[in-house]
């Protein structure tokens, strides 16, 4: 499958900027503002464009950035086109503007697809370069799904889960989380338990027992280390918290296997 990058970076304005895409053309546009604000049309109607929206465009659509004589704004852009695209634009829904916050994940894919992009052909990866273009579209597109989509729980609480699960392994505090979901502590504290079920510690331990037991599983790395590096602090606290889920001690289960 096809797969091209045309255009990829990161601008911030200061300045009146108008942007215009016709109908007509091949290329997909991706477009996240970091910073500030600016205005948006798509086919006809007008959006106010703030931090941690996203606006996705076909190549099909009438689309018109606008942003005003100091009127500071920042985003990171993407101008790509191809078969591998439009078959991932067909997925799923891909709405005009969804706001999805500022993730320091995807980020990072946007970014290192700058850094490839910029290398010399004759040191730069086609294959790399693409690849990190389809994981930023995997990411894009579970992040929308759970914005629109999702109304099985508050985007609030989907932020607050993905919080803690890239810090699980690490040591966390409830104040990050809440922030992160942009609510007080209690508020947060409340809407996790009466969405999930569960405290938030406790979703904390479901993936810290889940690597545990990975590591349990498929390597020979000590009780002891395996309890450090898998957010328990301590051998005696994991060998607790482990007992008490599978009814059995962590070196009794990792003999049988079970």
């Amino acid at each position: 499958m096809t797969l091209n990058i045309y255009v990829c970076g990161y601008a911030y304005h200061t300045q009146r900027v108008y942007h215009q895409h016709k109908p007509g053309f091949s290329e997909y546009i991706l477009r996240l503002q970091t910073e500030g604000a600016c205005e948006a049309k798509v086919n006809g109607k007008t959006y106010t464009i703030k931090q941690g929206d996203l606006l996705m465009i076909h190549p099909e659509d009438h689309y018109e950035l606008f942003i005003k004589e100091h009127q500071d704004s920042g985003d990171y852009y993407l101008m790509c086109d191809g078969d591998w695209l439009d078959e991932w634009w067909g997925r799923s829904p891909k709405p005009a503007r969804s706001h999805i916050g500022v993730d320091e994940n995807l980020i990072s894919l946007w970014r290192s697809i700058i850094i490839e992009e910029r290398r010399p052909s004759t040191s730069k990866s086609k294959e790399l370069s693409h690849a990190l273009l389809q994981s930023l579209c995997f990411y894009i597109e579970r992040a929308v799904n759970e914005t629109n989509i999702d109304a099985t729980r508050p985007y609030a609480v989907t932020r607050m889960m993905r919080y803690i699960e890239e810090h699980a392994l690490s040591t966390f505090k409830v104040e990050d989380v809440a922030r992160r979901a942009g609510l007080s502590v209690s508020r947060s504290v409340h809407l996790f338990k009466s969405s999930t079920g569960k405290t938030m510690l406790e979703y904390a331990q479901e993936i810290r027992l889940s690597s545990a037991i990975d590591r349990m599983t498929y390597t020979t790395m000590t009780l002891e280390r395996i309890a450090e590096e898998c957010g328990f602090g301590s051998y005696p606290y994991f060998h607790k918290v482990f007992r008490k889920k599978y009814g059995t001690s962590p070196g009794a289960y990792r003999r049988t296997g079970s």
